[in-house]
């Protein structure tokens, strides 16, 4: 049987998409505020020592002193810094802690960046039955993304062997010939060994891993996931579409 065959045989198969509950996230923005706290309560102790320290410093005589302040004043910049990472971690979801590289030049991608965002995962491929969905995607990306949707393509071989190129031929596919304007990343594992972190949260979190290209993962503004979708449900069913206008209205 040919590659695309495979896919034509899951989009009669696949049974129907399964959603899971939304979960309380009141305690998440407790434990950024305490984080965060944390982090300013050390920032001033750095000053506070570098400022003793310099202090004690002056006793010694000018030459000393004016090392010790521009070597003490890189302790604290260098502390103020991590304390602002750290404080810029604890608004980040644990699902987003991952940098990915972008499809297109293998430049870092944070996940980070896309915190506060309602996000759908999509794992894809050039050769199969399913990609014209590309299609369905770039039109949510264009409908939603002003109000706060990204798209996010993950190129995957783990089915059927039906994205055996590199960046460039995956390239020249989702850009060039479907017009893919969202965010799409270096290619990854998805299932077995060798899966991506990523990917591994996606499928404990929801219940189910993607049983093939093109399964559809939607995440709430929090982090949290909050549906899964088989391959056979298209990116404009309304089965999908109904659930994500719900998840960008909410605040």
């Amino acid at each position: 049987m040919r590659p695309a065959l495979h896919c034509l045989v899951s989009r009669t198969t696949g049974p129907r998409p399964r959603s899971t509950r939304p979960v309380a996230s009141g305690g998440r923005h407790a434990v950024g505020a305490a984080d965060a706290f944390r982090a300013f309560r050390g920032v001033h102790a750095a000053v506070a020592m570098a400022a003793l320290a310099a202090a004690a410093a002056l006793a010694s005589g000018p030459a000393r002193a004016q090392g010790s302040a521009a070597t003490l004043g890189g302790h604290a910049a260098a502390s103020v810094a991590g304390a602002a990472n750290a404080a810029g971690t604890a608004d980040c979801p644990p699902l987003l802690r991952h940098t990915m590289t972008r499809l297109q030049d293998e430049a870092p991608q944070p996940l980070c960046q896309y915190a506060g965002r309602v996000l759908l995962v999509v794992n894809t491929a050039s050769q199969c039955g399913y990609t014209p969905q590309y299609k369905g995607l770039e039109a949510l990306h264009a409908k939603y993304a002003t109000r706060g949707l990204v798209v996010m393509g993950f190129p995957s071989n783990d089915f059927g062997g039906q994205e055996p190129g590199g960046a460039k031929e995956i390239g020249e596919t989702c850009f060039n010939v479907y017009g893919v304007r969202f965010p799409m990343f270096s290619k990854i594992t998805v299932k077995g060994t060798g899966t991506h972190p990523l990917y591994a949260q996606l499928a404990q979190a929801s219940g189910e891993r993607p049983g093939w290209n093109f399964h559809k993962y939607l995440v709430d503004r929090r982090g949290k996931v909050v549906a899964s979708f088989r391959s056979d449900v298209e990116p404009e069913d309304r089965r999908l579409t109904a659930e994500l206008e719900k998840l960008l209205a909410a605040r």
